[in-house]
């Protein structure tokens, strides 16, 4: 049995998968809602990580009775966990969603240049990256950065606890602004410029490779002592593989509270003007290029808990699934938390535009399933701009639950869309680098061609593909057209 491990954003889950790639069991803990102590911030206690790690654990193996022979950790990406020289959490981390390091990403592109930082790490400082959350403490909170000696992200803590080892996959690293991605390595030069001491930095591992073994103290969470450890993945290079996102001309859009549109390459593909991520993949001598959504499933969220509590998103689509494609004109951009691809703005915000008095609820639930899928496409047009080629796309997250959501996407990219019969995350992704570690599998080709079939193919309607294509672009008018036109988060107060 092969354990797969995701510590995400609103809890852990832990799956089970056999010898023949089937998920046996499955268990999820909780966490604690992350605090936002000011607006754009985003933090999360590591403690709770592993609380909700163990819990999970512990319920996974119990359910199945069955003995674990290795385990994989996938999880939210950027975080910044930074621990003193006995391992101890010095603050909350830093996580993907905080926005508060505009700041340190404009000195990052000052000192080193922006185009040379792109070159050195293929991506440019944006406030996500786990660089400029380490530039921030520095500068506002100078006495914990005086006592850092391990940076670590998220999952890598959790193996920390589960292992005592200081360990990092590529891919993850990819996402801290500090790996030389074209190299698969640490970029000394870029940890000179912005001075991080190297020593701060775990070892760096392949994805399926064995880096460490469970402790004898993480034995009380069901494992035993000594089982070997994969180096696992960020949530979206697991999640790749976990749909089977492998080779060149391989795409998938994966829509959870953010979106992405990840597609395999056979070198690092840089974009000049970093509006794409270039990551390590998961996969040995492979990389991965991806656009980014930040308020994706997020913005039908907020949606549903701003105009109707709790009213079930099957009810909610359902009302949207009786308005035409386009929604009469009304469009929605979906900047609840700024935007990535293709804007890299932090301040980019969201709207509605177009309302009329005969626009009805089931028109905004439509409008923002299309604004999502319109802003995924925005990494699809990059991706003709700069020659990725896309030989299919398949569907995951809950974009790929809902049958509206899976239409419409189909239907805004243009591309026939794959539906797997199961498609369990980043976990079950996970699980079978731990599979190939363990040597179950002799590769992740042989893992996922045991473990994954395609359910469905949904075919866009070449009707709906044109009049999709006039709505994005209209959509693609917006963001230029509202930009620089926010107004103070706050008012002053009235005069007494």
């Amino acid at each position: 049995m092969f354990l797969g491990l995701d510590i995400g954003t609103g809890g852990t889950r832990a799956v089970l998968v056999n010898s023949l790639g089937k998920l046996v069991a499955s268990a999820s803990a909780e966490h604690a809602p992350f605090r936002s102590p000011q607006p754009g911030w985003a933090e999360q206690d590591p403690e709770d990580w592993w609380r909700a790690a163990q819990q999970a654990i512990r319920a996974v193996v119990a359910a199945s009775g069955e003995r674990v022979d290795a385990v994989g950790l996938t999880g939210q990406m950027h975080g910044a966990v930074m621990l003193d020289a006995e391992g101890n959490v010095l603050r909350p981390s830093l996580i993907w969603c905080d926005q508060r390091t505009d700041a340190e990403c404009e000195w990052l592109h000052k000192t080193i240049g922006r185009e040379r930082l792109i070159e050195l790490t293929a991506n440019p400082a944006l406030p996500n990256f786990t660089l400029t959350k380490l530039l921030w403490v520095r500068e506002h909170e100078p006495e914990i950065f005086a006592r850092i000696a391990h940076v670590l992200c998220p999952k890598d803590y959790v193996r920390y606890r589960l292992t005592g080892t200081y360990a990092m996959d590529v891919q993850e690293a990819s996402g801290t602004l500090l790996l030389d991605v074209a190299h698969r390595r640490w970029s000394t030069e870029v940890a000179r410029a912005a001075g991080i001491p190297e020593a701060w930095l775990p070892q760096l591992f392949e994805s399926p490779e064995v880096c460490a073994k469970i402790s004898s103290e993480a034995a009380a969470t069901g494992l035993t002592a000594g089982t070997p450890v994969v180096a696992g993945a960020g949530d979206q290079g697991a999640g790749a593989v976990g749909m089977g996102i492998l080779e060149p001309g391989s795409v998938s859009a994966t829509i959870g509270t953010s979106g992405v549109v990840f597609a395999a390459t056979a070198a690092p593909t840089r974009d000049p003007l970093g509006r794409l991520h270039t990551f390590c993949h998961a996969v040995p001598g492979r990389w991965h290029v991806m656009g980014v959504t930040q308020a994706a499933g997020l913005s039908l969220r907020w949606l549903r808990d701003t105009i109707a509590p709790g009213v079930g998103y099957d009810t909610l689509t359902a009302e949207a699934a009786k308005v035409l494609a386009g929604s009469d004109g009304l469009l929605w951009t979906p900047y609840l938390l700024g935007e990535r691809t293709p804007y890299l703005d932090s301040q980019a915000r969201a709207a509605f535009v177009g309302l009329t008095a005969g626009h009805t609820r089931g028109h905004l639930v439509r409008a923002v399933l299309e604004g999502v899928a319109y802003s995924l496409k925005d990494t699809f047009t990059l991706f003709a701009e700069l020659g990725i080629p896309v030989k299919g796309v398949r569907l995951g997250g809950g974009g790929a639950r809902s049958p509206l959501w899976r239409e419409v996407q189909a239907n805004i990219y243009g591309h026939a869309c794959d539906i797997l019969v199961a498609e369990e995350g980043a976990a079950f992704g996970a699980a079978l680098l731990a599979g190939v570690g363990a040597g179950g599998w002799p590769n992740l080709q042989a893992a996922c061609g045991a473990a994954i079939e395609v359910a469905e193919q949904i075919e866009p309607d070449p009707v709906v593909v044109r009049r999709y294509a006039e709505g994005y672009k209209a959509y693609r008018k917006i963001y230029p057209a509202l930009k620089g036109l926010a107004v103070p988060a706050t008012a002053p107060s009235a005069p007494a």
